[in-house]
């Protein structure tokens, strides 16, 4: 079994060995988070409500209104006393995100927000809403370490990793505004989870499986969204892979390959230096064996960089290796970035792409290209701060 993951959150290999984080120009900013109710322990809860002198009693009306009514205004606790609802508030629910711009596609059925945080540093989020689930895709960085040279996010470099608290309130936020019906459609409800945000969620292992348990547990100690309606996604850093078929949440793991060999996906994803293709799909194997739940395969679709027929096949012998029906394939039309020399598949390769994995019994879906006008698509959340952006 693999050790755990450094208390740093850098992935194995950020310090030494064939793959390191790119960082950002602001990293090792100074100073954390104010502490948020949902960074702290059930005990340390009781332990700053007596700090405050408030009986134990108290801390559970507060988990109410923060999992089950989204609310931190203190002016609304109405069974709160009047006198200690700010004092409260101050020290249980800090601002830890700030809503700077929102942008709205998709008819209002996508909205994209970008948020500052407590540090001046920027991160977005993308609300979408289907027939049938409304999905919210939720940063876990502030920025990306990765370095994938076709996404804008990881051309950012690492800044910091987030807190429980920051991750979980871009959850707070969204499931408020599908309750009081800002969303195209009217009132409804949040009810899907992917972490394929802003960052590389397992180089934020801890924070990110707090906010996990959080989201999934049944309101007062969570959102009551289930964990399987929950996606946490990889580039394939295999200990946290390992490390999440240990917590047995059933979650649904998703690894971006991009690639179906080592020489390819070494250009496209840095990371593959330090796991390579056969360590990534032996530990995602590995998890559906664990968890009985398909993993997905993630895979933008470059023009003639890893569409083309052989691509395909060679994709299809690597997963049909480990027998059938245990991943699904998202072949994801690329996203364009300005500047970029990365441009999207022709329509006729995406399709060939799909007939060839189909043929070989793999089940696979063209991923949709929500939110793709104002950069809120795969690969496009850069954190641009542009006085274009439309508030709403």
């Amino acid at each position: 079994m693999t050790t755990d993951l450094p208390e740093t959150g850098i992935t194995p290999g950020g310090t030494t060995g064939a793959f390191r984080d790119v960082l950002s120009k602001d990293h090792a900013r100074r100073g954390k988070p104010p502490v948020h109710f949902v960074d702290m322990t059930p005990e340390e809860r009781i332990a700053k409500a007596a700090e405050l002198g408030l009986p134990k009693f108290r801390v559970k009306q507060l988990a109410n209104h923060y999992y089950g009514h989204f609310d931190v205004n203190a002016q609304d606790f109405t069974d709160f006393p009047a006198a200690r609802r700010a004092e409260a508030a101050e020290a249980f629910f800090p601002e830890l995100i700030h809503e700077v711009t929102r942008q709205v596609a998709d008819e209002g059925m996508t909205i994209k927000t970008l948020w500052r945080l407590f540090d001046g540093s920027h991160i977005e989020s993308v609300l979408m809403r289907y027939p049938t689930r409304t999905t919210l895709c939720i940063s876990s960085q502030v920025g990306c370490g990765m370095g994938c040279p076709f996404c804008a996010t990881g051309q950012l470099g690492l800044t910091r990793n987030m807190s429980t608290g920051e991750i979980l309130e871009q959850v707070r936020v969204a499931a408020r505004m599908m309750r009081d019906g800002e969303v195209a459609g009217g009132p409804g409800r949040l009810s899907n989870i992917v972490f394929m945000g802003m960052g590389e969620p397992m180089g934020n292992y801890r924070s990110v499986i707090s906010a996990v348990r959080q989201i999934s547990a049944m309101p007062p100690e969570g959102f009551g969204i289930s964990a399987r309606n929950i996606t946490v996604s990889t580039v394939g850093v295999v200990p946290g892979i390992r490390k999440l078929i240990d917590e047995g949440i059933p979650v649904r793991l998703a690894v971006s390959l991009h690639a179906p060999s080592d020489e390819l996906r070494d250009e496209l994803v840095p990371m593959n230096r330090r796991f390579d293709t056969t360590q990534v799909l032996d530990a995602a194997h590995d998890y559906y064996l664990a968890s009985k739940r398909r993993v997905s395969i993630e895979y933008a679709l470059m023009r003639g960089i890893n569409d083309q027929a052989e691509h395909a096949r060679l994709l299809a012998k690597r997963l049909n290796h480990y027998g059938d029906d245990w991943v699904h394939v998202n072949p994801i039309p690329l996203n364009p970035i300005e500047g970029s020399r990365w441009t999207a598949s022709d329509p006729e390769d995406e399709r060939r792409f799909l007939k060839i994995l189909h043929a070989a019994g793999i089940t696979a879906t063209l991923r949709d290209t929500r939110g793709q006008d104002i950069d809120g698509a795969c690969g496009q959340l850069a954190a641009k701060t542009k006085e274009s952006f439309r508030s709403v």
